[in-house]
């Protein structure tokens, strides 16, 4: 007969402890105290029947306990945000009435700018990180507060925290969770550690006219990746900034005014002409550089628009008269018996030797002198190229656009003089935030249109994508952001309206997935950001949208 004092406690496998019985109220804090669990590295938080919680949480019934560390993106993610209140008080006490917005990944970290009576010097940024290592040794309480949102609003209006009041009030629940250390208070969308202490790895780097706050990556939980300056994509989000400028959209508050305002039709359309403006500018600079550009290479990571990028870019090169000629790389996989394998024996069609460069080469060189060329097809039911492909020839007017992952790695287009090509990246780079403190990562941007792609397009369900997303980024990681500061121009494709336009769909995918699998909190944590969103009517959107390659309704054919 069960104790009804007590719970039963099944644990993940990789933990290697038997099913035991506590007392109800039990920790996961004290059921690693109690077991002695330990970990290569931090465990930062809980997984209760696959649902993330804090090591604090109290539990009252039988349930499945797994433990997050800094082996896994959740993990650090964790640990970001519970590093980045530690970087907000450490401000609040050096500056007065200063205010620090946490604005976008950049350099294996988070970029921030503090805005104050005085330019933040390199001086200021040490004394910063010397009182966030003060405020981590006193290992102080990151103290839970449920509450009502009008209780939390009260306080956010009396600590002139502005920004929170604004995203709360479009908030649909009425019961909320805020955070309390010392004396601050603060909203965060992640869950954070127990206390300060848990935050000892971190680095602060003076980056003008703001800071980077860098700290352990999941690939190397034990220490702070090596520093990457990342001017290039620095640049590219500054000017997404002075976009939301022009449209007068600084957070997800803006745009939830926007709607409910009626003024969104707006928004699209001027959101639209900047895109359409940026790819004029990139096909005039390929059309100035026309007498020694003959190869376009475009890359960049999963679902960040590359398709549509490519064919509006091909209409604006064909107005400048350059008639444009499009080479997939999908035909140029080597037979499936020569494809590489991974770590786990499978098929790695990401790995650059899955393409056979010779032959790539060899066609461009070819085409490049005046030749026909047979161009190979592929066949995917087959697994190997069949001999029946199509001729090509182009005239000396005209350029090749090659879209693809490893289109950046010169390796690829090896025989091709680097003067010849023009490079470029295209990703969803996301500056918009939810508040001051709460960023949007770009990978989850990417990730929710991905989820909305493979269920519209792809037959694949959501469970099978958020499976499948962190193998794409390894691959990502390899082939695509090492090259990615060494192109000619970068495009953001992101659009400041579209998760307004994707919840809609991505919220019921989401949905399906239930606590009987490790995904689910995941999911849980995409649903929640996407709540902060009001419903955008997708009416007013145009067919040649880089968003329409997820939602559907474009006038391009895929």
């Amino acid at each position: 007969m069960q104790d009804n004092n007590r719970v039963k406690i099944s644990f993940a496998q990789n933990l290697e402890i038997e099913d035991k019985f506590y007392y109800k109220g039990i920790t996961p804090l004290q059921v690693i105290e109690k077991e002695k669990i330990s970990s290569d590295t931090i465990i930062v938080a809980a997984k209760i029947n696959n649902e993330l919680k804090n090591l604090k949480t109290s539990i009252f019934e039988d349930c499945k306990l797994s433990f997050v560390d800094l082996s896994s993106p959740e993990g650090v993610r964790i640990y970001s945000y519970s590093l980045s209140f530690v970087l907000v008080r450490a401000v609040k006490e050096l500056y007065d009435n200063a205010k620090i917005v946490i604005k976008h990944s950049l350099s294996n970290g988070l970029y921030g700018e503090i805005y104050s009576r005085f330019l933040l010097t390199a001086h200021d940024a040490e004394k910063i990180s010397e009182r966030m290592k003060k405020i981590i040794e006193q290992d102080s309480e990151f103290e839970i507060i449920n509450i009502r949102k009008t209780g939390a609003i009260r306080i956010f209006k009396r600590n002139n925290q502005l920004d929170k009041v604004r995203l709360l009030e479009f908030l649909s629940d009425d019961n909320i969770t805020i955070y309390k250390n010392d004396i601050y208070y603060d909203y965060y969308n992640e869950l954070l550690v127990p206390s300060t202490g848990y935050l000892k790895k971190f680095e602060l780097r003076y980056y003008p006219p703001g800071v980077i706050l860098r700290y352990p990556d999941f690939r190397t939980p034990g220490e702070i990746p090596p520093f990457v300056n990342q001017v290039h994509l620095f640049n590219i989000f500054n000017e997404y900034e002075r976009w939301g400028q022009i449209l007068n959209i600084d957070s997800v508050s803006a745009i939830n005014e926007k709607v409910r305002d009626f003024k969104i039709t707006e928004m699209i359309r001027v959101a639209e002409a900047l895109h359409e403006k940026k790819i004029v500018y990139i096909a005039d600079k390929i059309e100035g550089l026309k007498k020694r550009i003959k190869l376009i290479l475009i890359s960049g990571p999963s679902a960040s628009g590359k398709t549509t990028f490519a064919k509006r870019l091909s209409i604006h090169l064909k107005v400048n008269g350059m008639h444009p000629v499009s080479i997939s790389l999908d035909d140029y996989f080597v037979d499936r018996d020569k494809t590489p394998l991974d770590e786990n024996g499978e098929h790695n069609f990401e790995d650059l030797h899955a393409i056979d460069i010779e032959l790539v080469n060899q066609n461009l060189i070819d085409l490049f002198a005046g030749k026909e060329v047979e161009i190979p097809k592929f066949s995917f039911t087959k697994g190997k190229r069949e001999k029946k492909g199509q001729y090509l020839k182009i005239s000396p007017d005209q350029v090749i656009l090659i879209e693809g992952i490893h289109g950046l790695n010169d390796e690829l287009t090896s025989e091709i003089d680097r003067e010849n090509k023009f490079k470029i990246y295209v990703s969803a780079l996301t500056h918009l935030n939810i508040d001051d403190h709460n960023r949007i990562a770009t990978n989850d941007n990417r990730i929710i249109r991905r989820i909305v792609r493979d269920s519209q397009f792809r037959a694949h369900s959501t469970l099978d994508t958020i499976r499948r997303w962190e193998s794409v980024r390894k691959g990502e990681e390899k082939y695509v952001f090492p090259f990615q500061e060494e192109v000619d121009v970068m495009f953001n494709s992101v659009l400041v309206y579209e998760l307004g336009v994707l919840r809609r769909y991505a919220i019921p995918l989401l949905k399906e997935i239930d606590n009987s699998v490790s995904e689910y909190s995941e999911a849980q944590r995409l649903i929640r950001l996407l709540s902060y969103f009001k419903d955008i009517p997708e009416e007013e959107i145009p067919r040649n949208s880089i968003i329409r390659e997820f939602i559907s309704g474009s006038g391009f054919n895929y």
